[in-house]
């Protein structure tokens, strides 16, 4: 695996990164509540770890990925903090078969919308290697409804939905807000998509 140095600058910078608010995503805590972080579950993208380390709050076998060192770093010691039962490991959520592991819930807080269209396929096959049938990805993204063009590329719903479309049933398509720290605002308008991997 190649690290990609400007992923791992962010987190050697001054500033935390306008993702990393120092708590979970209020939407996929919300999910959590309802039981629906569930199982073995998969961060894809996950940061300093905060959405891994709630999910294992509520019962979740959780393990966070990343492809910036610093960012794992981080996530660990925060769990070790906190006894957490998180794990998390540097992986490239381009190549998510190299963990060796199938997984009954993915959470994705802000990567989908980071690639181009060719990533962006390479993205979906990635995450179908490692989820059984049956499994469910919630999936939070940049949403076209976001006005300017500050931030990452916007996505549209027919974009998930084309991205999506094949082995892969899209339960639904929300207007959700990230929780973000970014000249001085603390919210950006996203979607949450809710897609099951098709049985084989």
């Amino acid at each position: 695996m190649t690290v990609q140095p400007g992923w791992d600058a962010v987190y050697l910078a001054d500033q935390p990164p306008p993702w990393d608010i120092g708590r979970p995503q209020p939407v996929f805590e919300r999910l959590a509540e309802h039981g629906l972080l569930r199982g073995r579950l998969l961060d894809s993208g996950c940061g300093t770890g905060e959405n891994a380390m709630m999910a294992a709050v509520h019962g979740a076998d959780a393990l966070g990925v990343d492809v910036a060192p610093t960012a794992i770093a981080q996530a660990r010691q925060k769990a070790a903090e906190r006894g957490s039962t998180a794990r998390f490991e540097v992986a490239d959520a381009l190549d998510l078969a190299q963990l060796g592991l199938a997984f009954d819930t993915v959470i994705d807080s802000g990567v989908f919308h980071v690639f181009d269209d060719g990533d962006r396929a390479r993205y979906v096959a990635s995450l179908a290697a490692v989820m059984r049938p049956g499994a469910t990805c919630y999936l939070m993204c940049f949403s076209d409804r976001q006005p300017g063009d500050a931030g990452p590329r916007r996505v549209s719903q027919e974009e998930l939905t084309t991205a999506f479309r094949d082995g892969w049933a899209m339960d639904s398509i929300t207007a959700e807000t990230f929780a973000i720290n970014f000249q001085g605002r603390s919210e950006a308008q996203a979607w949450l998509a809710t897609i099951q991997r098709s049985a084989a």
